[in-house]
């Protein structure tokens, strides 16, 4: 099975580090982040785990739920989270999802022949309240993730998801953004009253709306 954005979002149940969760009840009305490391005890994932957790507020003031997924059990997970607490002086207090049977890595696609053959790659999903995939980004093993590129594209996601704009490249929380081309020029001052820039016809920027 193939996932693309826009595709609904597999639901599940898994034992997880915090034990059983129904994925769609864990999520409730919520987005959520999902993302797949190929084992425990792993260097780069072992940072980026103990990133997610540092962030915590910053998820929580996004109405955001995390979600992680290895392949060993949860008693390989426990240890593997006080591994994690200490070395990257966190608190791990998300669920990490114990897909012993690769059930949930083939939900979503996350086993790619090509990369390993009995390894999930490390494949990341972003799923707004209506169990819709809103995004998808796959990194190889050496390469840790950018947990600052995941806020801003959660950030650039839920304002898009609100108001008839787009984000430009390099685009930060706070800064101006494009009319979508479905918005007639004469009528963006009744749906933009902050002002507009007319670059092209086709290029319009407003300040952030909800700002």
């Amino acid at each position: 099975m193939s996932i693309r954005i826009g595709d609904i979002a597999p639901d599940f149940k898994a034992i997880t580090s915090i034990g059983e969760i129904d994925f769609y009840e864990y999520l409730g009305d919520s987005w959520g982040v999902l993302f797949s490391h190929p084992a425990d005890y792993t260097p780069v994932c072992t940072t980026e785990l103990g990133r997610t957790a540092s962030l915590k507020k910053e998820f929580d003031q996004r109405n955001v739920k995390v979600l992680a997924l290895s392949v060993d059990p949860v008693e390989s997970h426990l240890g593997w989270i006080k591994d994690i607490n200490e070395t990257q002086n966190t608190e791990v207090d998300f669920p990490i999802i114990a897909d012993s049977d690769k059930t949930v890595a083939n939900l979503y696609d996350m086993i790619h022949p090509n990369a390993s053959e009995t390894l999930t790659v490390r494949s990341l999903f972003v799923i707004g309240p209506d169990k819709k995939v809103k995004l998808i980004i796959t990194y190889p093993a050496s390469t840790g993730r950018n947990f600052n590129e995941i806020l801003r594209v959660i950030d650039s996601l839920q304002l898009t998801a609100k108001y008839s704009v787009a984000t430009p490249a390099d685009w930060k929380d706070g800064e101006d953004v494009i009319v979508v081309n479905s918005i007639k020029t004469e009528d963006i001052p009744a749906k933009f009253p902050k002002g507009h820039k007319v670059i092209k016809p086709y290029l319009r920027t407003t300040p952030q709306p909800n700002k």
